[in-house]
C-alpha cells in the first residue's frame, strides 16, 4: 500500500479524509488536524496494517461536536476492522469523548489536547504553571492560523478586538513537529499578527508517536 499526504490541509477543515488502507487490521480513527503527521509515521515505520480515516480538523474549533462525530464513525466503521483507535486527546470535551469510548470499547490518545502530547503529557504538566500565558501552535495551525484561529475570531474584520483576545496571553510558543523554515516563518508571522512574544520549541511527534507505535504491535500484519 502507498500511503500519500493530502494535497494540503484546506480540504480538511471542511472534509474527512481517508487512506488506501485495507479492512480487517487497525483503523485509526483521527482528527484531520493530525493527518500529515500520522502519514508519515505511517510510511516512517511501515504501519500497512493501520488505516486511517478522518474526521473534519474544523471540528478543532467545535468541540462539543466532536464526541458525536467519533461515536457515530465508530459505529459506521467497527464491523470493517479488527480494532480501533481513536487519535484524539480530550480536546474540549470535558471528559465526554473519553466517556463515549470507554462505552464503546475503544482506546484513545492519552494528554488534554495536542499541544500537551505533541511535547509529551509529563513535560508538558510539568511546565504549564509557567506558561499559563502562552498561546500554542503546531504545524498544522502555523499553515491553517487565519481559517482556525483569525477568522473564526472575527479578527480579519475586527482587527482592533485583538488585544480583547490575546492581552492576557505574553507568548506564542511553535511546537515545530518537523524541521520546515517556511513553518517557522509563518509561525513568527503568526506571533507578530497577534502581539506577542515568539518562542520555538522542536517537540517532534511526541506521545503521538509512542502510542501509534504501542497500537500498531496490538495487531500483527498479514
Amino acid at each position: 500500500m502507498q500511503n500519500h499526504c493530502p494535497p494540503d490541509d484546506v480540504s480538511l477543515t471542511t472534509q474527512g479524509y481517508t487512506d488506501n488502507g485495507r479492512p480487517g487490521g487497525i483503523l485509526l480513527l483521527a482528527c484531520g488536524a493530525l493527518a500529515r503527521e500520522i502519514l508519515d509515521l505511517k510510511k516512517r515505520n511501515g504501519w500497512d496494517h493501520m488505516s486511517l480515516t478522518c474526521l473534519p480538523a474544523i471540528l478543532h474549533i467545535h468541540p462539543e461536536k466532536i464526541t458525536q462525530a467519533v461515536e457515530d464513525a465508530v459505529s459506521k466503521h467497527r464491523d470493517s476492522y479488527d480494532q480501533i483507535f481513536v487519535v484524539y486527546a480530550d480536546c474540549g470535551t470535558g471528559g465526554l469523548l473519553q466517556q463515549a469510548c470507554d462505552r464503546l470499547g475503544v482506546e484513545m490518545v492519552k494528554g488534554p489536547h495536542c499541544y500537551s502530547f505533541f511535547e509529551g503529557n509529563d513535560t508538558f504538566s510539568k511546565h504549564q504553571e509557567d506558561e499559563a500565558t502562552a498561546f500554542y501552535l503546531t504545524d498544522f495551525l502555523a499553515r491553517q492560523f487565519d481559517a482556525f484561529v483569525w477568522k473564526p475570531l472575527g479578527l480579519d474584520r475586527h482587527p482592533e478586538l485583538r488585544d480583547m483576545y490575546f492581552g492576557n496571553y505574553t507568548k506564542l510558543v511553535f511546537q515545530a513537529q518537523t524541521e520546515d523554515p517556511d513553518l517557522t516563518r509563518r509561525a513568527m508571522e503568526c506571533a507578530d499578527k497577534m502581539g506577542l512574544a515568539f518562542e520555538r520549541r522542536m517537540t517532534g511527534y511526541g506521545d503521538l508517536e509512542t502510542t501509534l507505535s504501542d497500537w500498531a504491535k496490538r495487531s500483527v500484519p498479514k
